[in-house]
């Protein structure tokens, strides 16, 4: 037998991610990474970076933002950053499909990556 998760739950357990990347004095950050971990480019959010859960989910906030000065490389996947600097959740990167989808999976060094959107929802 399955376990759920109510709404109620979902919503607390979604804001608590948004309050540990809210922890700290520097600026969290999603970085996408190589599949070897190394930095392509890194968006900066704002603080709060996200705003409060709905239905398990939680929207970034001030989107569009972007990274106008990539360093470059092949993106596989991407980890958000909490104001310390501690990492908090990984992801895969894909064209479509994954956790986060992108228009190209090619940066340029230099070129500008723009994020448009993204949730984190906890599941029922």
């Amino acid at each position: 037998m399955a376990l759920t998760l109510e709404t109620g739950l979902r919503n607390s357990l979604a804001d608590e991610i948004e309050s540990e990347m809210s922890t700290g004095a520097g600026t969290s950050n999603m970085k996408l990474e190589t599949s070897g971990d190394v930095e392509v480019a890194t968006i900066d959010f704002q603080n709060p970076a996200f705003g409060a859960a709905a239905s398990g989910t939680i929207t970034l906030l001030g989107v569009p933002l972007s990274d106008t000065t990539a360093t470059g490389g092949t993106v596989a996947q991407f980890s958000l950053y909490d104001r310390n600097a501690d990492k908090n959740l990984e992801g895969v990167v894909a064209v479509s499909g994954q956790d986060l989808d992108l228009s190209s999976l090619s940066v340029g060094a230099g070129d500008t990556v723009e994020l448009t959107s993204f949730t984190i929802t906890v599941p029922a």
